[in-house]
C-alpha cells in the first residue's frame, strides 16, 4: 500500500508477475505456491540460463534470484537483468549470506537481499514494497516525458521565413541523439541554437557541458575536453576529469568548432565513432556517451577541400545540420528582436527602427543587442531615440534606395562589406576602434578583414 496525492493506494497484486529462481525444488516450488494464493502471477526457472530466456520476451516486476546456481550464478543473471528496459527489481537470495556478497548484488543493482530459509511472508512484503518502487519510478518517468512535452518549445525569436525554417529544422533534430553541426556567422545565435536543441532533447534534464575551441591553447583545449592525469605535463599536480566525462549521460557543446587542431580533431572523431577516449598522459580506455553539438562560423566544406579540416570528421559531425542566416537576410526580424532586447517598458522611436532595419549589421544579433543595451543607457524617459544609437549605424548608414527588397544573398554580402570597409577607414585602419563601432570583438573584425581581404 501507498500514498498517491495523500491518498492510500492498495496494489494490486493480481497485475505483477514475479520470477523465482532457484535450483532447490522445494524451497521455489513452496515460494510460487504461497505466492500465487495471495494473488501474484508467478512463474518458475530451475537456473539463471533458463531465468534470462524467460525474460526475453516476458517482462517480470520483480525476480527473486538465488545467488548459488550451477552453470550461471546469481550475480551473472543479475548484470544481465540490469540491461532489460526496464529493468526488473530484483530480491537476491542465499544460503551463505555475507556482507560482501549484499554489497556486490546491491552494487550491481539489487533491490534487497535476503538469507535462506526466508520467511515467505516476509518475502510477498518485500515484494510488494519492490513493486511500488517501480511503480513511483514509472510515474516519475511519465511525469518527466509529459513535463518536457508540455514546455514552450525553446525556439528563436524570429517570423522571418529563414527562421521558421530554423525553428523547424530544430525541432526535427531535437529528439535525435545523433551529433549536430551549427553553422553562422559570427553573432548570428549558434549557442542559443544548440541549448534550444538540448532543451528540447530527451536530454534536457541532463548536463549541457560548453567548450570554446577559440579560447584556449591546444594543450589546454586537450585537457580540458579529455583530462589528464597527474603528472601529465608541468603544471597537472592532480588527475582531473575531462569535460567529455563531466557531459556523461548528456550534451556537449563545442563552440568555435573549425579552430580545432588536427590533433585534437583525431581524438574527437574517436569519442563520436564509439564514444572511446584517453585521458592526457593515460593508457586507460575510457568510454562515455555524450551527444555532441559543434558549432562554427568557418565554412568546413572549404576548409576540408584546402585540408584544413579533416574529411571523416566533417562527414561525421554533419549528420545533422544548421545553418543560421545572418540577420541581414532575416527580413522583419531586426524590429522584432529590437523591442524584445529593449523590453516591455521601452518605447523605440519610428526613426530609429528605419535606420535599424536598413543597416547590414555585420555583427548580427549579438551587434543588435548590444546596440540597444547601449541606447538604453543613454536613452532618457524610456524611450531610445535617434542620438542613442552607435554612430556606426547613423552615419555610416546606406540609403534605403541602395538596398533593394529583393536583394540576393550576393548583393547583401557586397553591401556588407561596403559597410565594414567604411567603418574600418573612418577608424583609421584601428581595429580595435572599428571593431566597437560595429559591435563586434576584434576576432570576429579579424575574420571579416580576411574574409574580404582587407588587409
Amino acid at each position: 500500500m501507498r500514498k498517491k496525492n495523500g491518498k492510500e493506494v492498495q496494489t494490486d497484486l493480481s497485475s505483477l508477475r514475479v520470477l523465482i529462481v532457484d535450483d532447490e525444488d522445494d524451497f521455489r516450488e513452496s515460494a510460487c505456491r504461497y505466492l500465487a494464493r495471495i494473488g501474484f502471477q508467478v512463474d518458475e526457472a530451475q537456473d539463471g540460463e533458463e531465468a534470462l530466456n524467460l525474460t526475453v520476451n516476458r517482462r517480470f516486476d520483480v525476480v527473486i534470484l538465488d545467488m548459488h546456481m550451477p552453470v550461471l550464478d546469481g550475480l551473472s543473471v543479475l548484470k544481465e537483468l540490469m540491461k532489460r528496459d526496464p529493468p526488473p527489481k530484483v530480491i537476491m537470495l542465499t544460503g551463505g549470506g555475507t556482507i560482501e556478497n549484499a554489497v556486490e548484488a546491491i552494487k550491481l543493482g539489487s533491490y534487497d537481499f535476503l538469507t535462506k530459509p526466508a520467511k515467505l511472508d516476509e518475502l510477498a512484503h518485500i515484494i510488494c514494497r519492490a513493486c511500488e518502487a517501480q511503480q513511483l519510478e514509472k510515474e516519475n518517468k511519465q511525469l518527466k516525458e509529459v513535463i518536457r512535452r508540455q514546455a514552450p518549445t525553446s525556439q528563436l525569436i524570429g517570423q522571418s521565413a529563414a527562421m521558421e525554417e530554423v525553428n523547424r529544422l530544430m525541432e526535427r533534430i531535437a529528439d535525435s541523439e545523433q551529433p549536430v553541426l551549427i553553422q553562422g556567422e559570427s553573432g548570428t545565435g549558434k549557442e542559443l541554437v544548440a541549448r534550444a536543441i538540448h532543451l528540447s532533447s530527451p536530454l534536457a534534464d541532463k548536463p549541457l557541458v560548453v567548450v570554446n575551441c577559440a579560447a584556449l591553447a591546444d594543450q589546454l583545449l586537450e585537457s580540458e575536453l579529455f583530462g589528464h592525469e597527474k603528472g601529465a605535463f608541468t603544471g597537472a599536480v592532480a588527475a582531473k576529469p575531462g569535460l567529455f566525462e563531466v557531459a556523461d549521460g548528456g550534451t556537449m557543446f563545442i563552440d568555435e568548432f573549425g579552430e580545432m587542431s588536427g590533433a585534437l580533431q583525431a581524438k574527437l572523431l574517436r569519442v563520436l565513432e564509439d564514444g572511446s577516449m584517453r585521458r592526457v598522459g593515460s593508457v586507460t580506455e575510457r568510454f562515455v556517451s555524450v551527444r555532441v553539438l559543434a558549432a562554427t562560423n568557418r565554412d568546413l566544406e572549404e576548409e576540408v577541400k584546402e585540408r584544413n579540416f579533416r574529411e571523416d570528421l566533417y562527414y561525421r559531425i554533419n549528420v545533422l545540420g544548421i545553418t543560421i542566416p545572418p540577420l541581414r537576410q532575416r527580413h522583419g526580424d531586426i524590429e522584432l528582436l529590437a523591442k524584445q532586447f529593449a523590453g516591455s517598458d521601452w518605447t523605440i522611436a519610428t526613426e530609429v527602427l528605419e535606420k535599424l532595419n536598413h543597416y547590414s549589421w555585420p555583427g548580427n544579433v549579438r551587434q543588435l543587442q548590444n546596440a540597444i543595451q547601449r541606447a538604453k543607457v543613454l536613452a532618457e524617459d524610456n524611450e531610445i531615440q535617434l542620438n542613442n544609437l552607435p554612430n556606426a549605424i547613423v552615419d555610416l548608414n546606406l540609403p534605403l534606395a541602395e538596398i533593394p527588397t529583393n536583394s540576393s544573398a550576393s548583393d547583401l554580402d557586397t553591401i556588407n562589406k561596403m559597410h565594414v570597409v567604411k567603418t574600418y577607414e573612418s577608424c583609421g585602419q584601428n581595429k580595435t576602434k572599428a571593431a566597437r563601432a560595429l559591435g563586434i570583438n576584434r576576432r570576429s573584425l579579424y575574420r571579416l578583414l580576411e574574409k574580404y581581404d582587407l588587409e
